[in-house]
């Protein structure tokens, strides 16, 4: 999604879509439509404004005129009503009607909601700073944020958050997106928290104030071997450009030669995050993207001069997750032949929203155009049969087998696309890797699935952490965690706790599921010390579509 920065204000405001409640209900051809449009005016310019901002292009919004019914509707509404009109409250139902009527993608977003939508486009929040994990009720912190406002009054993981100004929030079945609501605010403003703290008789005091969070969208980078880098993205927010720039670089200087961009369960974001990040790999004058709508021009996006990776063997990751922006990215290495994508069919959303806020703080994200790959595919899936369908589109392919099996996908001829290399491409659902990898069920089990749904591996991996915290801080790389976890009982341990939470771990489930359940107890117990620095590093052992990709490239 294509974000451009410019305010402008609006003639015709929500009041207009309001109107759309009373189509059908009342005949508007009683009045004529001069007067009609005499008093709509005076009734916008009292009740309303807006202003907006554009994601996609620069053009601007009507929505009045359009319709004789509507105008009409809105007269007899407005002038004959018994009562008064509560227009505010019939805009929150019937505009996000009025939407569910278009693509899947157009939505309207409350004031309420405004600031919880553009977090992760932004790159930051407001808060105090601290990672969290609900333990027995107990709001347990995971770590601070480094330089962060609690880490710089003294806050340490390990510790409980037992009042939030007055509110006790330990042992009380609290929700967890309560109390983030609670820890989060305006900047420089305070917030007073009880703390529990092991090995202290009482409560420690302390007055947080809120400062801005940043929010990382570059999960990790590390080098995998001698030559072959890993970055994994996981959204495309305004800082996300900066974030792969700086990870690139410092795997450069440890003499990285070969990259492995994972794109997997990355939804999407701002589409010029995408299009700085695929600029770094293709010659001048490459297309990257382009887009274009009914009243929106074609608008071409070339590759520069500059790039650190132009010479670098690259691999791009996907999965039925990966959207917008990641498809962005992933089209243009495949349609230029550029690289190999690998992995699984990803989503298939190819529209361009645009963005207008209104007044009070709320706003519409409506599709004003279709972005295309080099080739001139457009890798948007239908959406004729309804949003319900659309989004259950991921479960329908599960139960066709396509997670398994890449003959069970199959694409019209006039799809059909050729790269400047002779590559086949298509269109209409997706872009479909070079390589297909499909799920790795090898370790699947009943077991597995209880566990995975009571979260049992992350539970035990906190508590194991919280347990052992002294010894755990002294290491600062995976594999010294790795090793020291190799020594213990590990298994035998969780076996124990499952056990206290009325899981069973039978012997025969253990032989299938127990190698992926310990993998990922030790990458847990490492992100809790490390954070994805040591998480992912350790899990890279169970994930399948991860090692074809470094076999892939390793022998490039």
């Amino acid at each position: 999604m294509k974000l451009l920065k410019r305010d402008k204000l609006i003639i015709y405001g929500p009041i207009i879509i309001a109107v759309v409640l009373v189509i059908g209900i009342f005949l508007g051809n009683l009045f004529t439509q001069m007067r009609v449009k005499s008093i709509i005016s005076t009734e916008i310019s009292r009740q309303t404004s807006g202003s907006r901002l554009n994601i996609g292009s620069p053009h601007g919004l009507s929505l009045a005129g359009r319709n004789d019914k509507i105008n009409s509707a809105l007269y007899y509404v407005l002038n004959d009503y018994v009562d008064s009109v509560p227009v505010g409250e019939i805009n929150e139902d019937v505009v996000p009607a009025i939407l569910n009527n278009l693509d899947p993608h157009s939505v309207y977003i409350p004031a309420v909601d405004f600031q919880k939508y553009n977090e992760p486009l932004t790159g930051n929040f407001s808060g105090i700073g601290v990672l969290f994990n609900m333990n027995e009720d107990t709001v347990a912190i995971i770590r601070p944020v480094p330089n962060g406002p609690s880490e710089l009054v003294g806050i340490q993981a390990g510790d409980r958050i037992v009042e939030v100004e007055g509110t006790v929030v330990a042992g009380v079945k609290m929700d967890s997106d309560e109390i983030v609501s609670m820890l989060k605010g305006e900047k420089g403003t305070p917030v007073n928290l009880k703390i529990k703290r092991r090995g202290e008789p009482g409560l420690i005091e302390f007055e947080i104030i809120r400062d801005d969070i940043p929010i990382y969208s570059v999960d990790v980078s590390y080098m995998i071997d001698d030559k072959i880098g890993y970055v994994k993205i996981s959204s495309f927010a305004q800082t996300t450009y900066k974030e792969f720039i700086n990870a690139v670089e410092k795997l450069k200087s440890q003499g990285m030669e070969k990259i492995i961009v994972d794109l997997r369960n990355n939804g999407g974001g701002i589409m010029d995050a995408a299009i700085k990040i695929t600029d770094q790999f293709l010659d001048d004058g490459r297309l990257i993207v382009y887009t274009q709508g009914r009243s929106r021009p074609r608008k071409n996006d070339y590759a520069t001069s500059r790039g650190l990776l132009k010479e670098d063997d690259v691999v791009v990751l996907i999965d039925e997750s990966s959207a917008s922006a990641s498809e962005i990215l992933a089209g243009a290495i495949q349609d230029n032949d550029r690289g190999l994508i690998v992995g699984r069919r990803s989503f298939g959303k190819g529209l361009v929203q645009e963005q207008m806020t209104f007044s009070d703080g709320s706003a519409i994200r409506l599709t004003v155009a279709k972005y295309y790959t080099p080739t001139g595919r457009s890798i948007q899936k239908p959406y004729d049969e309804g949003r319900e369908e659309y989004y259950n589109d991921i479960s329908y392919r599960f139960l066709h087998g396509e997670f398994e099996n890449e003959d069970s996908i199959s694409f019209s001829d006039s799809l059909k696309f050729v790269t400047p290399g002779g590559r086949v491409v298509y269109g209409g659902g997706g872009i479909m890797p070079d390589l297909f990898v499909p799920v790795d069920t090898t370790f699947y089990s009943p077991l597995l699935s209880r566990v995975t749904n009571l979260g049992l591996t992350h539970r035990f991996a906190f508590q194991y952490t919280d347990l052992h915290r002294e010894e755990l801080e002294k290491m600062t790389t995976p594999s010294e965690i790795t090793a020291y976890l190799d020594d213990l009982e590990l298994m035998r341990d969780f076996t124990a706790f499952a056990n206290s939470k009325n899981v069973q771990a039978g012997q025969e489930e253990l032989d299938i599921s127990g190698h992926y359940l310990l993998t990922q107890i030790k990458a847990y117990i490492a992100r809790n010390i490390l954070d994805n620095e040591g998480f992912y590093p350790i899990i890279r052992e169970v994930d399948y579509t991860l090692n074809v990709a470094i076999d892939t490239l390793s022998a490039i």
